[in-house]
């Protein structure tokens, strides 16, 4: 018999019943974060797709554990945010959201995904090497508070 206090976690797409906890885990991890009126609107845009990853459990609701959104441009896409709740970082969530998010842009016939990302920020450049990408670039003083260099990072889909 199934333990039913165990939670299993899933990646499925964002819903709009997400978003509070979302903006959330982006108000925890960013100096910067995104309202909950960006989320929003990347909801309705046909070019973007965004994931949760959600705890669930028998007797409790969903609990957002992490979050992607990443957006389409031809046969390109930009991973725009992905964010893990310090909480529940160091379990691989975020992994997973990249791997779904490369997973995405493979169905989508994307050949190239960018990102950027703080400088100081070793976790999230050393998940993203784990996934194939590379430092292609950098934009000096690009982020604030601190004021930092973002790299641009690439995967290549298609070799």
């Amino acid at each position: 018999m199934a333990d039913p206090g165990r939670r299993t976690l899933r990646i499925r797409p964002l819903l709009e019943s997400d978003l509070a906890q979302v903006t959330a885990i982006e108000e925890a991890c960013f100096t910067a974060p995104w309202s909950e009126r960006t989320f929003r609107n990347l909801l309705r845009r046909p070019d973007a797709f965004l994931l949760s990853a959600v705890y669930e459990a028998l007797y409790e609701e969903e609990r957002v554990a992490g979050y992607a959104a990443v957006w389409f441009v031809g046969r390109e896409a930009e991973l725009g945010d992905l964010a893990v709740a310090p909480g529940d970082r160091r379990r691989g969530i975020g992994g997973e959201l990249v791997t779904a998010v490369l997973e995405e842009a493979r169905s989508r016939g994307v050949v190239r995904i960018f990102l950027q990302v703080r400088e100081g920020n070793q976790s999230a450049q050393g998940l993203y090497r784990s996934r194939g990408f590379e430092i292609v670039g950098r934009r000096r003083g690009y982020y604030a508070g601190p004021k930092e260099d973002a790299l641009i990072m690439r995967r290549l889909l298609v070799r």
